[in-house]
């Protein structure tokens, strides 16, 4: 691997770090008001949530650069607010990769606040325990295989982001060339050989996490047999 390659790796890592972070403070009261609520919009709000995984990358990204730049809502808002336009930014790509992100967060955690049986909660209540308590203390523990899963499946989708972040950041160095864009640089310059030692590090990154969720929801199927 070029000396040139470790700074677009480290960019990747520190994107998918905050943007699993923040994935995981927004996505956590999404899946819950999901999980519990009997609400008519429930249905519209998760389509929409669901929406990155059947649009073209290309689209939302599209969509995005009109919202967050000069003539976009977003994008006066951040400059009436003195913070500047967001594209070609790296706090534009977290912003983009938050929503593209956004599914693979938040129905993994759905599915673990749903799998809380009603009784646990019952009982928090019977002792007198405010609905945040009978939250964090009740449901919150009960669902850390669901936190975990959408933190890992979050990380690895941002690592692996192409259309979006190309969209919204470009291709600068040092500032918004990710791994997968330095990859598509490569191969547009026939540097195969180049090319071929980030993918391959991709292949192997992608299937450890494979191979770790697996492992993690085999425990906990056996952790919920016995």
């Amino acid at each position: 691997m070029l000396a040139a390659d470790w700074d677009p790796v480290w960019l990747t890592l520190r994107l998918a770090t905050v943007t699993t972070v923040l994935l995981l403070l927004v996505s956590t009261p999404i899946a819950w008001w999901l999980a519990r609520s009997r609400h008519w919009l429930r249905q519209p709000v998760a389509a929409v949530v669901a929406l990155p995984l059947v649009l073209p990358p290309t689209v939302l990204g599209f969509y995005l650069l009109l919202v967050m730049g000069p003539d976009g809502w977003v994008g006066q808002l951040t400059r009436e607010l003195g913070l500047g336009l967001l594209p070609f930014t790296f706090e534009g790509l977290v912003v983009a990769s938050v929503i593209y992100s956004l599914p693979f967060a938040v129905q993994p955690l759905q599915n673990a606040f749903e799998a809380v049986g009603e009784g646990f909660l019952e009982a928090a209540a019977t002792l007198r325990a405010a609905p945040w308590e009978r939250f964090l203390l009740v449901a919150v523990p009960l669902a850390r295989n669901g936190f975990l899963t959408a933190a890992v499946l979050g990380f690895a989708h941002t690592v692996g982001e192409f259309g979006v972040v190309l969209m919204i950041g470009g291709n600068i160095p040092g500032e918004t060339k990710v791994l997968s864009v330095a990859i598509y640089d490569h191969v547009e310059s026939l540097e195969y050989a180049q090319a071929h030692g980030l993918a391959g590090a991709m292949v192997a990154f992608s299937f450890l996490v494979l191979v770790s969720l697996y492992a993690l929801n085999g425990r906990a199927r056996t952790g919920a047999l016995r």
